[in-house]
């Protein structure tokens, strides 16, 4: 009787450490399997490099905007956890080509002058009125047919695209936006919800979703919406319907 018991105490124990141990695998699989996804869409193979470009702030000292920190801060975790490197350089003083290494670009066209370069190069359906005197359509986005406004701290706009380009393919992401508060939406938003875009899109899809910030005084840049995915019209060259200082 005593043997039995023994018997049917170690065969207890040896299932439960199988299990355990089959566990342990399963999880580890089902997390290795994540991470590769999460690479994939960014293009950030373990121990690879990339570019985070960003902004000066249009106050005129140089520094970094308050709100671009923020997203910076955002994206930096997300290139941490695919085991990879960033190198954060200015979008002023960029002068390379795309497609060798991911790259994550931050800031309007007037604060970014490569943001600005992507904005001709990648997305020639898209146009950011730039001007500086007071107006209506200061800060405007026109994509394609459509015109979205700027209304301070109540609507404002965001376009967060990702983009392939050049021989190695890595993918460019643009988080554009009409404030500085905008660019902290897209990045958090981009962050959240890459299982959700990569699904959609597909791992190595190419997207240009444009995004509403709502009552970011009093809500930051948490309350985000999908306004639409404008794709095709952001891509395809369109007749220029302003002639302002539009981008």
């Amino acid at each position: 009787m005593n043997e039995d018991v023994t018997t049917l105490v170690i065969a207890a124990g040896a299932a439960a450490v199988a299990a355990a141990v089959l566990g342990w695998f399963l999880r580890t699989y089902l997390y290795e399997r994540a991470l590769r996804r999460k690479q994939e869409f960014f293009g950030l193979p373990d121990n690879s490099e990339c570019l985070l470009v960003v902004s000066r702030d249009t106050g005129g000292d140089g520094a970094v905007a308050r709100n671009d920190v923020f997203a910076l801060l955002e994206l930096a975790a997300v290139i941490k956890n695919c085991r990879a490197k960033a190198q954060v350089i200015s979008g002023e003083t960029a002068q390379q080509g795309f497609g060798e290494r991911t790259e994550l670009c931050i800031g309007g066209p007037m604060a970014n002058r490569r943001m600005a370069a992507h904005l001709h190069s990648l997305l020639p359906g898209v146009s950011v009125n730039t001007d500086s005197e007071p107006g209506p359509d200061r800060g405007a986005f026109v994509i394609g047919s459509e015109r979205y406004r700027l209304e301070n701290g109540s609507v404002e706009h965001v376009l967060l695209a990702r983009l392939t380009a050049g021989e190695e393919g890595r993918p460019v992401f643009l988080a554009c936006g009409q404030r500085s508060i905008t660019n902290q939406a897209a990045a958090r938003y981009l962050a959240k919800h890459h299982v959700k875009l990569s699904r959609r899109h597909g791992a190595g899809g190419n997207f240009v979703l444009l995004l509403k910030v709502v009552n970011s005084q009093a809500y930051g840049p948490d309350v985000v919406e999908l306004v639409q995915d404008v794709t095709k019209a952001a891509t395809t060259p369109q007749p220029k319907l302003t002639t302002s200082k539009d981008t």
